[in-house]
């Protein structure tokens, strides 16, 4: 049995048009102008991001950029700077401790934090969100704002920063549940996506008010699964416990530029995210057994295949089974050009979970050339975090700038500050 929604416990809060904001922050020639962040300077991009500017003319995230400037003549676009942004984040984290405890950063521009007792009343909660959003302001940037949500649980207070934007500030409180979540259409709803909405509306339900009025055990039925039943209990208001998860993969992905496009140019390119997904191992103390290749043409083909490897974390072991698909990748799709190609890193452990084998020791030779292949590791390692990024690298690098390319921010995936410098 869950326990009643009693109390307006968690706080949410999102900051608003983030990368487009950071970008306005730092550029005043591009305050209150139509802002789109792009993941490269071409028209036959999108929009990884829109200011508000931007967004009154329709523009957000996923327009094509030769769409976008068809609907704002006016548009600036600016090439994204992922590691901007994961500095202002942390900045952003130092502020906000200051006022409310973080439980839990979801993304790039959105936490959690469950109040403290003080803070779960109303007026006080109120005071502390102004002073929070005054800290931002002044010790941040006036650009950077925020919406915050306060609720008896975090689904609901991550529902109520959608429910006023920019810069808004929603209570929803457990007493005059539903309320105004009666105003919201289903796909408002975090987790309703298209086909979500589409199940929801072949079981009969087409509005808010009709899903609050189903039993949890519909809910569940209509899901297929009990994810159904833990979205009922957390739109009513319940609090259910967050899904602990591990990380089982650790890659990379780029959209290649069309300089980059040729295989030689292309292989490259995946070396080099083979070496930052191979560093990003040894700095999270993880081992990998097996590496997967994707490659898109450009008139989208996809190949894709795995190998395995011993447990490993070193530079070598890795770009020899990237070469060996590589090969493979040639001969069976023989690409003009390239416009895709990701990297991940499988089988992860721990150097206390791997056992060696019984039945098949390495030679001294070979035990030899991988304590020699770690030692260069290391060394590469240490060099680059002293000297800057790809100081030391294996092979020629891209005839591009790839300041940014390896390491990008994803929905739940935030960089560490050092991948900059790996």
């Amino acid at each position: 049995m869950q326990n009643q929604p009693s109390g307006l416990k968690w706080l949410f809060l999102d900051l608003n048009s983030y990368f487009a904001s950071v970008e306005q922050q730092e550029n005043p020639a591009l305050q209150g102008k139509p802002v789109a962040v792009v993941p490269m300077d071409t028209p036959y991009t999108c929009a990884i991001a829109a200011s508000y500017e931007a967004k009154a003319y329709g523009i957000k995230t996923g327009t094509m950029i030769a769409d976008a400037k068809r609907m704002c003549p006016a548009l600036r676009c600016v090439v994204a700077r992922h590691d901007k942004y994961v500095e202002y984040h942390h900045r952003i984290l130092e502020e906000v401790i200051k006022h409310i405890p973080i439980n839990k950063v979801w993304s790039i521009d959105e936490l959690s934090s469950r109040l403290p007792l003080r803070l779960q009343d109303e007026h006080e909660a109120t005071l502390c969100v102004k002073r929070l959003k005054d800290g931002l302001r002044d010790n941040i940037g006036a650009h950077i704002k925020c919406s915050i949500g306060i609720a008896p649980n975090s689904f609901l207070a991550k529902v109520a920063t959608n429910m006023q934007k920019p810069d808004g500030f929603v209570v929803l409180r457990p007493q005059d549940l539903p309320g105004r979540l009666l105003e919201l259409r289903l796909i408002d709803l975090p987790g309703i996506n298209v086909n979500m909405q589409k199940r929801l509306y072949n079981a009969g339900i087409h509005t808010l008010e009709a899903f609050w009025n189903i039993s949890p055990k519909h809910a569940r039925k209509i899901w297929g699964s009990v994810g159904g039943e833990k979205f009922w209990y957390n739109l009513h208001g319940f609090e259910i416990p967050d899904t602990v998860t591990h990380t089982s993969t650790i890659g990379h992905s780029r959209v290649l530029d069309p300089v980059l496009r040729s295989p030689v140019q292309a292989r490259l390119v995946t070396r080099q995210l083979t070496t930052k997904a191979t560093a990003r191992l040894r700095r999270q103390n993880f081992y990998a057994t097996r590496l997967a290749l994707s490659v898109r043409g450009i008139d989208r083909p996809r190949w894709a295949a795995e190998t395995r490897t011993p447990p490993s974390q070193d530079n070598f072991t890795f770009l020899g089974a990237l070469d060996n698909l590589w090969d493979a990748m040639s001969a069976d799709m023989a690409p003009r050009q390239i416009k895709k190609v990701s990297i991940s890193l499988y089988g992860l452990c721990r150097n206390e979970d791997i056992t060696p084998d019984l039945f098949s020791c390495a030679s001294t030779d070979e035990q030899n050339t991988q304590k020699h292949n770690d030692a260069i590791t290391t060394a590469m390692d240490a060099l680059n975090r002293r000297f800057g990024a790809q100081t030391i690298q294996l092979g020629p690098a891209p005839k591009t700038d790839l300041k940014y390319a390896e390491t990008k921010i994803a929905f739940s995936r935030i960089p560490d500050r050092e991948e900059f410098q790996e």
